[in-house]
């Protein structure tokens, strides 16, 4: 976990705190039981809640309590637009899941964070809820995460391993930077890198990465499929989409 900072402005992080807590809720709240799980007191919880209602982040209803405003919907579709993409990632995403029947995902590094860039749902995948636009996925749970870590330098790869933490999906899923090293050990950028169950059971993923031309420096592409094998065909499909990803212009 990183330390936090000095010189920090408690305020502004109560009023994040406030609202992560109302967004992720799923129901409104009053401000009482917000104040409680945010451990703040009521007159706090009141001006905090006030302060986000009148910056349209929270929407107070008639019966006094409080869900998430139209602002957080506006940041999400300025975050999904600060990602970028190449200019053919629609088209080739479209193209691979329609050649091949499965889920096709872009996928890049936001600063330390895994964040899916975009998605292209087919049938024969299953729906992952995590592995949508805009959201933060797994880095160390994922073919998308592996093949973007194989592109760092060992102690960038174990800094953003530790600050993400390595929670475990399932019985399958590696929780200990050591085994990730050992499976990206003679990965090189490019190379198909595929998980078997470690982000969902009974679910398999194959990515690789692509180069861009931005500081960010990667792209990863994927497939997900059932079941816990990739087939020969889908990794011939996903290789064919990524040299399709490079061979656009300005890929960055």
């Amino acid at each position: 976990m990183r330390s936090a900072p000095t010189g920090l402005i408690q305020s502004v992080s109560r009023a994040l705190r406030v609202l992560e807590l109302v967004t992720a809720a799923g129901h409104p709240l009053p401000v009482k039981a917000i104040a409680r799980r945010c451990d703040l007191n009521l007159s706090t919880a009141y001006h905090l809640t006030r302060t986000l209602c009148y910056e349209g982040y929270l929407v107070r209803r008639p019966d006094g309590t409080y869900t998430a405003g139209p602002q957080v919907a506006e940041r999400f579709h300025d975050l999904v637009g600060s990602l970028g993409r190449p200019p053919a990632a629609g088209a080739v995403l479209r193209h691979l899941a329609a050649a091949c029947g499965h889920t096709a995902y872009l996928a890049r590094f936001s600063g330390d964070r895994m964040v899916i860039v975009e998605a292209v749902e087919g049938p024969g995948s299953p729906w992952l809820e995590d592995l949508q636009v805009g959201l933060e996925a797994a880095a160390h749970a994922t073919a998308l995460g592996k093949s973007l870590l194989a592109t760092l330098p060992r102690r960038t790869r174990l800094r953003v391993l530790a600050e993400q933490g390595m929670r475990p999906f399932t019985r399958r899923t590696a929780t200990e930077a050591a085994e990730i090293e050992g499976e990206l050990r003679g990965v090189r950028p490019g190379d198909v890198v595929i998980e078997h169950g470690e982000f969902r059971d009974d679910v398999a993923c194959a990515s690789i990465a692509v180069p861009a031309d931005d500081p960010v420096g990667w792209w990863a592409i994927g497939v997900s499929t059932r079941g816990l094998d990739v087939p020969d065909p889908l990794v011939a499909s996903l290789r064919s989409a990524s040299a399709d990803l490079v061979a656009s212009p300005a890929a960055g």
